[in-house]
């Protein structure tokens, strides 16, 4: 990481008047240049330092894991995307039914509703 500080957009809250050293710090990689930055925990966006591009912070409750069909890195993806390109080597891959979220109710660790059926 160099040693720009990325700037961030945040809901203001009494932990954001905190001085940046003493707020619990999340780590992203940039989706453009590669670059590891640090941001405040909260933000919602953080321009990378290095090539000044726009990242969305997602939390992990929003994201998803799948293998890249080319060369096997595990890609990270926002739910609800119908595919993901590899930075690495560019491939696409689709997003299959078992890589879609789950229900909130599996999320939630509760069991899912009974299913009624209507003869």
């Amino acid at each position: 990481m160099g040693a720009c500080q990325p700037s961030t957009t945040s809901s203001a809250s009494p932990r954001s008047a905190m001085h940046p050293s003493l707020r619990e710090m999340g780590q992203m990689v940039c989706g453009k240049c590669r670059e590891l930055i640090s941001y405040p925990q909260g933000a919602t966006r953080v321009k990378c330092p290095c090539c000044q591009i726009v990242n969305f912070v997602l939390e992990a409750h929003q994201v998803g894991n799948v293998k890249c069909g080319g060369c096997d890195v595990l890609l990270m993806y926002p739910f609800g995307a119908p595919s993901v390109r590899c930075s690495c080597c560019r491939s696409v891959t689709e997003i299959n039914a078992h890589n879609m979220r789950p229900p909130v109710s599996v999320q939630q660790g509760q069991p899912p509703p009974p299913q009624h059926s209507s003869n």
